[in-house]
């Protein structure tokens, strides 16, 4: 039991005052932070939906256009396609913010890109093919579904560190605080019992003794 007490504590009433105070503000402590955790879960496992499905979106995408554009090599050669897509102009700009679920502070994206036709893309239209510029489309509709991804994902890496430090700290309170808390606090009632008892004890003596006297 010892082992499981807050070292260098007094049995006195002051100090048991001090140790229930700390026990109430622990158990409360501890409460909510298990609902924080809870919620923290919950927010967790409804982002990880979205990021399934915005991961397979992308791959497909993706995919289309990178199978686009190895046929626009075959057909063009891999200079001309080089050509073209340094003749492109940036479509991008992206602004970064934050927001904050359940004091975890997470990023959010917000992305314009530009769905540019043809003769806007900025590369020749006699020296390509309609593979060069599928793949073009493609690979400009990915941006925005990338740059979302990583917003989702960098969000999930946040919350699940947050997640397991919340845990920790549950399980700190739940399995060493509170009960050391507790252990201390019956061991100070029990204390100062005995030292009532003895002290009664001693009085009765001494009471007895001046009778005695008398």
């Amino acid at each position: 039991m010892a082992q499981e007490m807050i070292e260098g504590i007094n049995p006195t009433r002051m100090e048991l005052l001090k140790l229930k105070d700390r026990e109430k503000l622990a158990v409360k402590g501890h409460s909510l932070l298990k609902e924080k955790r809870n919620a923290l879960i919950m927010e967790f496992f409804n982002i990880l939906e979205r990021v399934k499905g915005s991961r397979e979106k992308v791959e497909e995408v993706l995919q289309e256009a990178y199978s686009d554009l190895t046929e626009a090599q075959i057909a063009l050669g891999d200079l001309a396609v080089k050509k073209a897509a340094m003749a492109v102009t940036e479509s991008v700009s992206v602004d970064i913010d934050s927001r904050s679920i359940m004091g975890v502070v997470v990023p959010v994206i917000e992305s314009k890109t530009t769905q540019r036709n043809l003769v806007e893309r900025g590369y020749g239209l006699l020296d390509t093919s309609v593979k060069l510029d599928d793949a073009a489309r493609k690979f400009e509709e990915s941006i925005a579904q990338i740059i979302e991804l990583g917003e989702i994902e960098k969000t999930i890496m946040f919350l699940a560190k947050e997640i397991e430090s919340t845990k920790r700290r549950v399980n700190s309170l739940e399995h060493i605080i509170i009960p050391r808390l507790q252990n201390s606090v019956k061991y100070i009632e029990m204390r100062l019992e005995e030292m009532e008892r003895e002290n009664f004890v001693r009085l009765k003596m001494i009471k007895k003794t001046m009778e005695m006297e008398e």
